[in-house]
């Protein structure tokens, strides 16, 4: 099984930051890219970020010079620092990890998704 948590969330007032953890657990080979997104009230699903393992990132225009991602490969994690935050920055945001795992025989890359965590941005 493999296990994929955020952490992090937080109200925050505009222009303030935060900083968003995503940890991958269980039983696996390695993690190819892993990437954030976010989905606010009555919107769908977006990216924000994307970070291969190694360490190519993509980032959606409307945070790029605001959010940076990083990973540590050793702990299978990766971050999010978020600055200038906004309002319309408001949302739930989850991370995803593409993971090389063996599943019933097949050894191939699987994606899983973390529950999500609540940034809210309002003064």
């Amino acid at each position: 099984q493999v296990h994929v948590a955020e952490s992090g969330g937080d109200l925050v007032q505009p222009g303030g930051s935060l900083r968003l953890s995503c940890a991958a657990s269980g039983s696996f080979f390695a993690i190819d890219a892993m990437g954030w997104y976010r989905q606010a009230p009555g919107k769908q699903r977006e990216l924000v970020a994307t970070i291969t393992s190694g360490g190519n990132r993509v980032y959606e225009d409307s945070v790029k010079g605001r959010f940076t991602i990083s990973r540590d490969n050793a702990e299978n994690t990766m971050y999010l620092q978020m600055n200038s935050l906004k309002p319309e920055d408001t949302a739930v945001y989850y991370c995803n990890a593409d993971v090389v795992r063996t599943n019933g025989g097949h050894t191939g890359t699987y994606r899983y998704w973390g529950q999500g965590t609540q940034v809210t941005v309002s003064s």
